[in-house]
Protein backbone atom coordinates (compact mmCIF):
# COMPACT_ATOMS: atom_id res chain seq x y z
CA UNK A 1 0.00 0.00 0.00
CA UNK A 2 1.67 2.98 -0.85
CA UNK A 3 1.04 6.51 1.07
CA UNK A 4 1.59 9.47 -0.37
CA UNK A 5 2.54 12.49 2.06
CA UNK A 6 0.92 16.27 1.78
CA UNK A 7 2.76 19.00 2.12
CA UNK A 8 1.42 22.26 3.11
CA UNK A 9 3.09 23.99 -0.04
CA UNK A 10 0.67 22.02 -2.06
CA UNK A 11 -2.30 23.41 -0.40
CA UNK A 12 -0.55 27.31 -0.65
CA UNK A 13 -0.58 26.91 -4.56
CA UNK A 14 -2.53 30.38 -6.67
CA UNK A 15 -4.34 29.54 -9.04
CA UNK A 16 -5.81 33.32 -9.79
CA UNK A 17 -4.66 36.60 -11.15
CA UNK A 18 -5.03 39.69 -9.59
CA UNK A 19 -5.58 43.09 -11.70
CA UNK A 20 -5.70 46.43 -9.65
CA UNK A 21 -7.94 48.94 -11.54
CA UNK A 22 -7.84 52.67 -10.63
CA UNK A 23 -10.94 54.50 -11.67
CA UNK A 24 -13.11 56.90 -10.66
CA UNK A 25 -16.34 54.91 -11.29
CA UNK A 26 -18.74 53.26 -9.87
CA UNK A 27 -18.54 49.39 -9.60
CA UNK A 28 -21.64 48.98 -11.99
CA UNK A 29 -20.75 51.07 -14.28
CA UNK A 30 -17.39 49.67 -14.22
CA UNK A 31 -18.50 46.34 -14.23
CA UNK A 32 -20.80 47.46 -17.44
CA UNK A 33 -17.97 48.78 -19.37
CA UNK A 34 -15.87 45.28 -18.78
CA UNK A 35 -18.55 43.18 -20.05
CA UNK A 36 -18.77 45.34 -23.12
CA UNK A 37 -14.67 45.25 -23.52
CA UNK A 38 -14.40 41.41 -22.29
CA UNK A 39 -16.39 38.17 -23.39
CA UNK A 40 -17.79 37.81 -19.77
CA UNK A 41 -20.53 38.76 -18.01
CA UNK A 42 -20.05 40.19 -14.12
CA UNK A 43 -23.18 40.05 -12.58
CA UNK A 44 -23.74 42.11 -8.51
CA UNK A 45 -23.11 39.20 -6.31
CA UNK A 46 -25.39 38.52 -3.22
CA UNK A 47 -22.38 37.29 -1.58
CA UNK A 48 -20.15 40.47 -0.97
CA UNK A 49 -16.90 40.25 0.84
CA UNK A 50 -17.25 41.07 4.00
CA UNK A 51 -14.40 42.72 6.49
CA UNK A 52 -14.28 42.61 10.29
CA UNK A 53 -11.97 45.62 11.88
CA UNK A 54 -12.11 46.74 15.43
CA UNK A 55 -14.07 49.86 14.49
CA UNK A 56 -16.74 47.16 12.97
CA UNK A 57 -17.58 45.87 9.73
CA UNK A 58 -17.78 46.64 6.21
CA UNK A 59 -18.64 44.87 2.94
CA UNK A 60 -17.37 45.53 -0.49
CA UNK A 61 -19.34 45.11 -3.72
CA UNK A 62 -18.38 42.31 -5.88
CA UNK A 63 -19.39 41.21 -9.26
CA UNK A 64 -19.53 37.59 -10.50
CA UNK A 65 -18.89 35.58 -13.73
CA UNK A 66 -18.51 31.83 -13.83
CA UNK A 67 -17.44 30.96 -17.41
CA UNK A 68 -18.10 27.42 -17.70
CA UNK A 69 -16.58 26.46 -21.28
CA UNK A 70 -13.15 27.98 -20.14
CA UNK A 71 -13.60 27.02 -16.17
CA UNK A 72 -13.09 30.24 -14.94
CA UNK A 73 -14.40 32.71 -12.38
CA UNK A 74 -14.11 36.24 -12.58
CA UNK A 75 -14.36 38.50 -9.35
CA UNK A 76 -14.47 42.41 -9.46
CA UNK A 77 -13.96 43.44 -6.18
CA UNK A 78 -14.39 46.95 -4.58
CA UNK A 79 -11.14 47.62 -2.41
CA UNK A 80 -11.86 51.08 -0.99
CA UNK A 81 -15.18 51.21 1.81
CA UNK A 82 -16.15 52.70 5.14
CA UNK A 83 -17.12 51.97 8.72
CA UNK A 84 -18.90 54.28 10.12
CA UNK A 85 -19.12 54.30 14.17
CA UNK A 86 -21.02 56.52 16.42
CA UNK A 87 -18.60 58.63 19.17
CA UNK A 88 -20.73 59.33 21.79
CA UNK A 89 -19.33 63.10 22.93
CA UNK A 90 -18.83 63.57 26.86
CA UNK A 91 -19.39 67.07 27.24
CA UNK A 92 -22.86 68.28 26.00
CA UNK A 93 -23.41 71.59 24.55
CA UNK A 94 -26.30 74.01 22.61
CA UNK A 95 -24.14 73.83 19.79
CA UNK A 96 -22.72 70.37 19.81
CA UNK A 97 -24.74 67.08 18.51
CA UNK A 98 -24.80 64.27 21.68
CA UNK A 99 -23.39 61.63 18.87
CA UNK A 100 -20.84 62.00 16.08
CA UNK A 101 -20.54 59.41 13.50
CA UNK A 102 -17.11 59.01 12.54
CA UNK A 103 -16.35 57.41 9.06
CA UNK A 104 -13.00 55.12 8.86
CA UNK A 105 -11.73 54.29 5.22
CA UNK A 106 -11.13 50.41 4.92
CA UNK A 107 -9.34 48.64 2.29
CA UNK A 108 -9.76 44.78 0.87
CA UNK A 109 -5.71 44.64 0.56
CA UNK A 110 -4.16 47.54 2.30
CA UNK A 111 -0.75 47.09 0.95
CA UNK A 112 -2.71 48.58 -2.04
CA UNK A 113 -4.41 51.72 -1.24
CA UNK A 114 -4.36 53.41 -4.16
CA UNK A 115 -5.96 50.74 -5.98
CA UNK A 116 -9.87 51.35 -6.45
CA UNK A 117 -10.73 47.66 -7.47
CA UNK A 118 -9.29 44.80 -7.78
CA UNK A 119 -10.60 41.79 -10.76
CA UNK A 120 -9.48 38.50 -9.68
CA UNK A 121 -9.50 35.52 -12.34
CA UNK A 122 -9.36 31.80 -10.51
CA UNK A 123 -8.22 28.79 -12.20
CA UNK A 124 -6.73 30.81 -15.27
CA UNK A 125 -4.82 28.06 -17.30
CA UNK A 126 -2.31 29.30 -21.03
CA UNK A 127 -5.85 30.37 -22.34
CA UNK A 128 -6.02 33.49 -20.13
CA UNK A 129 -3.61 36.10 -21.51
CA UNK A 130 -3.51 38.76 -18.76
CA UNK A 131 -1.60 41.32 -20.80
CA UNK A 132 -4.31 41.19 -23.18
CA UNK A 133 -6.67 41.44 -20.58
CA UNK A 134 -5.03 45.09 -18.84
CA UNK A 135 -4.55 46.28 -22.30
CA UNK A 136 -8.44 45.34 -23.16
CA UNK A 137 -8.95 47.27 -19.49
CA UNK A 138 -6.83 50.13 -20.22
CA UNK A 139 -9.35 51.15 -23.35
CA UNK A 140 -11.82 51.84 -21.16
CA UNK A 141 -12.71 55.72 -20.13
CA UNK A 142 -12.06 56.96 -16.24
CA UNK A 143 -9.89 54.18 -16.20
CA UNK A 144 -6.65 55.63 -14.94
CA UNK A 145 -4.38 52.94 -14.23
CA UNK A 146 -4.20 48.56 -14.61
CA UNK A 147 -1.75 46.50 -13.55
CA UNK A 148 -0.84 42.51 -12.09
CA UNK A 149 -0.57 42.85 -8.72
CA UNK A 150 2.25 40.17 -7.92
CA UNK A 151 0.71 37.56 -5.19
CA UNK A 152 4.12 37.54 -3.38
CA UNK A 153 3.41 41.36 -2.59
CA UNK A 154 -0.32 40.31 -0.79
CA UNK A 155 0.12 40.38 3.07
CA UNK A 156 -3.98 40.18 3.38
CA UNK A 157 -4.27 36.75 1.06
CA UNK A 158 -7.02 36.21 3.34
CA UNK A 159 -9.01 38.35 2.45
CA UNK A 160 -9.20 37.55 -1.34
CA UNK A 161 -10.81 33.88 -0.10
CA UNK A 162 -14.44 34.18 -1.61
Amino acid sequence: MAVHKLSLDEFDEIDYNLIAIHTSLEDYRLAYFINQKLPINLAKSKDEVQINIKEGETKFSRFYFYDEENTVAWNLVQNINEVVSEKNQEIQNLFSDTSENISTKVYLLPEFKKADYFLKIENTDDNIDVNQIKTILNTIDNITTVYTVETKQIKSKNNLIF
